[in-house]
């Protein structure tokens, strides 16, 4: 999974962040290849004061408009995306803020945010 907005932070501005109201969150939708279906979400980074509404609409869009055709479960993806539409996302802040110093990351300049 990819880890949107964190571009350029430290792990002692994105603690900072979090200590005042960031979180990690995370939207789930699916896409359907035949009778294939491809689970996916995307982790955002949410700041203190932004809005997770531009994130879940996106998603919402998605399930909507690719989702449906999974049959008969894609009408019940559409509705779980609705879902997390209203409550803002899943919060995955704790699991990822624990994988994050368990990987020790250091920041480097020519590569953003590295692991050692």
């Amino acid at each position: 999974m990819k880890t949107n907005n964190i571009e350029g932070l430290t792990m002692f501005e994105i603690n900072v962040l979090i200590q005042q109201g960031g979180k990690f969150i995370i939207f789930p939708f699916i896409l359907s290849k035949m009778v294939k279906r491809i689970k996916e979400s995307n982790i955002y980074f949410i700041r203190p004061n932004e809005s997770t509404f531009k994130y879940a609409l996106k998603h919402f869009f998605i399930n909507l408009s690719a989702g449906w055709r999974i049959f008969p479960y894609g009408p019940v993806y559409v509705a779980k995306s609705l879902f997390y539409l209203i409550k803002g996302g899943k919060d995955y802040t704790d699991t990822i803020l624990k994988d994050l110093n368990t990987n020790k990351p250091v920041y480097n300049p020519q590569t953003r945010l590295s692991y050692k």
